[in-house]
């Protein structure tokens, strides 16, 4: 594991970043920038870690990663966000570890809403935004980034859909490299969601997504939803065309039928 001297060192941000907090075992790095968030500590701040312990994906899932592999890392941010805009920070990190890997590794990345990136469509990177809400708006937010870059092996039951730079490159990479070009691009476009102006974060994203305009289903928990995937709302939520009418989601899993 790099120390946090070696991860700052020609590191030329302004706010992501500012601090590092560099561990070789937690339990969770979103957690560890919760507290870090409840103790006032300044926005930028970074937790990364070699392994986690009881890592976490989206809907309480577990992220699993191979020691030595891989990035994880939380973000501490605490932008000028209104409450209901909240949600797009998962958009703001995705377009932005998704400009830095292209840069990294020379090849397209898509984002998959409402969280994923792929390369060649398996997922090799997802993002855990967990929001911290006061009665005068959102206190914190915590960006959590989990990228796999060298592991090569994968659990039989994900092999087929997960993926890491390595796998689908052939070719191994410096996660000191990886790690600052995220926080780079995070630091460029932070500019503008730390006031909450998300215009040209949605249309990079956007313009990384394949899905609209083509069938989806979205399993939630207790239903599945099934249409034509027409385009993002307002604050972030998939808008979908059913039999039923137009639909709204803010949560699910995503699969394009065609």
């Amino acid at each position: 594991m790099y120390s946090k001297e070696e991860l700052s060192e020609g590191l030329a941000t302004r706010v992501v970043g500012n601090k590092i907090f560099a561990f070789e075992t937690i339990d969770s790095t979103n957690a560890c920038a919760r507290t870090l968030g409840d103790v006032d500590t300044s926005e930028g701040a970074v937790v990364v870690a070699d392994f986690q312990t009881n890592g976490r994906g989206r809907l309480g899932r577990t992220w699993i990663s191979e020691p030595e592999s891989n990035l994880l890392f939380s973000v501490l941010l605490r932008p000028m966000v209104k409450v209901e805009l909240a949600g797009l920070l998962t958009l703001y990190a995705s377009a932005a570890v998704a400009r830095a890997i292209e840069k990294c590794i020379s090849e397209p990345v898509e984002c998959k809403w409402p969280n994923d990136l792929l390369l060649h469509k398996r997922k090799f990177c997802g993002i855990l935004l967990e929001n911290s809400f006061q009665q005068s708006g959102l206190g914190y937010a915590i960006v959590g980034v989990g990228i796999n870059v060298n592991q090569r092996a994968l659990p039989p039951d994900i092999a087929g859909k997960a993926t890491s730079l390595a796998r689908e490159t052939g070719k191994e990479y410096d996660r000191k490299t990886i790690f600052q070009a995220v926080l780079t691009e995070l630091d460029v476009l932070y500019e503008s969601a730390r006031k909450g102006d998300f215009d040209l974060i949605v249309a990079d994203w956007t313009k990384r997504c394949q899905m609209f305009g083509k069938s989806v289903t979205v399993q939630q928990h207790d239903h599945m939803i099934e249409g034509t995937a027409l385009r993002l709302n307002h604050d972030g939520g998939l808008v979908i065309s059913t039999t039923a009418g137009t639909q709204t989601v803010y949560a699910g899993d995503v699969t394009l039928v065609s």
